[in-house]
């Protein structure tokens, strides 16, 4: 049964057969925002462009790479981006991911000891505005879910009420054993340089 994530909740990468969980699925789903029509008739939806990045650290907290709508993969493969999407669910929640980064911890780099989620609002909508956004790890693929692991609503809350950017957990290395911190954090981040800096200095 997958575990319903907490704000701050840290836990490992055991499943319940005693097993490690080795290729992680992290997909982002998320709706468009819907707003009354002309002198109050009727609605209409705006799309939401949210973009879901990952960055590497090595065991010093220096950044080793970013994978990114404009950087797709890590130099050494293990991180995989599925591409930008760049609406949201315009026709309302069709449960899919509407973007989904892969990390392969049997291929990573072993210099790389935190790989951190982040989430940024490209047009700078706010994510207070928009309807759902969800967070789930499993195991598969992009475009097949073999068995959710961990769920994480990052949508209703009012905590991300007037924000563009949060963290949204972080992968750390301890004693040889990779753990994951729900971190559901917003910041005062406008671009993912920023963020990046953000999560260099106060999350890892």
């Amino acid at each position: 049964m997958a575990i319903n994530l907490q704000k701050g909740q840290r836990i490992s990468l055991e499943k319940s057969n005693g097993s490690k969980l080795q290729n992680v699925c992290v997909g982002i789903n998320w709706g468009a925002i819907e707003k009354k029509g002309l002198f109050g008739l009727g609605t209409t939806k705006e799309a939401v462009d949210l973009d879901a990045s990952c960055i590497l650290y090595d065991e010093s907290k220096r950044l080793v790479d970013v994978i990114y709508f404009g950087n797709l993969r890590s130099k050494d493969h293990s991180v995989k981006h599925s591409g930008d999407d760049l609406t949201g669910d315009m026709a309302g929640n069709d449960g899919l991911d509407n973007e989904v980064i892969t990390v392969d911890f049997g291929t990573l780099s072993p210099t790389v000891n935190y790989v951190a989620f982040v989430l940024n609002s490209f047009r700078g909508q706010d994510f207070g505005t928009i309807p759902f956004a969800s967070i789930r790890i499993y195991e598969g693929t992009p475009t097949r879910v073999n068995e959710i692991f961990a769920t994480y609503d990052i949508a209703h809350s009012k905590d991300f009420a007037g924000h563009v950017s949060m963290v949204m957990g972080v992968f750390y290395k301890k004693n040889g054993e990779w753990k994951f911190n729900a971190i559901g954090e917003p910041t005062r981040d406008r671009k993912l340089e920023e963020t990046v800096k953000t999560v260099t200095a106060t999350y890892l």
